[in-house]
């Protein structure tokens, strides 16, 4: 695994895709968009400069055992499992009425 910080040059255009980025780290380094996770860019005040972070992993497995759920769950990886806002109501409500560790076994009520 490598990771690099990556400052983008782009005076007089607008940010570049991170798409573009992970295109040119590929070539860069002769491998696979696929193993490489950019994020993080912020742009400079003024434009024409962008700085943000990449990881290029060595294979598909090493990026999924590594890499944050949030970011597999953006790269299509894990599928969010979102409860609606109502269970998500009532389970906190559930939660206020108990103490410590067992707020965590709170889960969903039964129907």
């Amino acid at each position: 695994m490598l990771h690099d910080v990556v400052d983008v040059l782009h005076p007089g255009k607008a940010t570049v895709k991170k798409s573009v980025i992970k295109e040119k780290l590929a070539q860069m380094y002769k491998c696979t968009g696929d193993y490489i996770i950019c994020f993080g860019f912020k742009t400079i005040f003024g434009g024409g400069k962008s700085t943000g972070f990449a990881l290029i992993y060595d294979n598909l497995d090493y990026l999924k055992k590594f890499e944050p759920k949030h970011r597999l769950v953006r790269l299509g990886f894990l599928e969010r499992r979102k409860a609606t806002r109502k269970q998500r109501k009532e389970r906190k409500n559930r939660q206020k009425k108990v103490r410590g560790t067992a707020k965590s076994k709170v889960g969903s009520g039964k129907k």
